[in-house]
């Protein structure tokens, strides 16, 4: 059993920043990818950032600049430091773990952040 748990979301004003973390725990086998997605009400589900054990990064060109991912492999976590934050960036965000020699896929919950004035 692979247990994803997010935290950090919440309500903050356009301009603000945040910081979302993220901890896999449980039967985890050699994590490759950590990564956060989000999924804003009537749209799919879209990358925001991911990144890879020895540290290979790719954003969304919506967050590029603005958002800063990050990884503690030693802890199995990733962290997602969101700066300048925009209107448009409110949504459910979730974690994605990508482990194993499969591989497979693992996803949180999710945390709601919600940028508003």
């Amino acid at each position: 059993q692979v247990q994803v748990v997010e935290s950090g979301g919440g309500l903050v004003q356009p301009g603000e920043s945040l910081r979302l973390s993220c901890a896999a725990s449980g039967r985890i086998f050699s994590v490759r990818t950590m990564g956060w997605y989000r999924q804003a009400p009537g749209k799919e589900r879209e990358l925001v950032a991911s990144i890879t054990s020895d540290d290979k990064t790719q954003y969304a060109e919506s967050v590029k600049g603005r958002f800063t991912i990050s990884i503690d492999n030693a802890k199995n976590t990733v962290y997602l430091e969101m700066n300048n934050l925009k209107p448009e960036d409110t949504a459910v965000y979730y974690c994605n773990v990508v482990h194993g020699r499969l591989p497979i896929n693992a996803w949180g919950q999710g945390t709601q952040v919600t940028v508003s004035s």
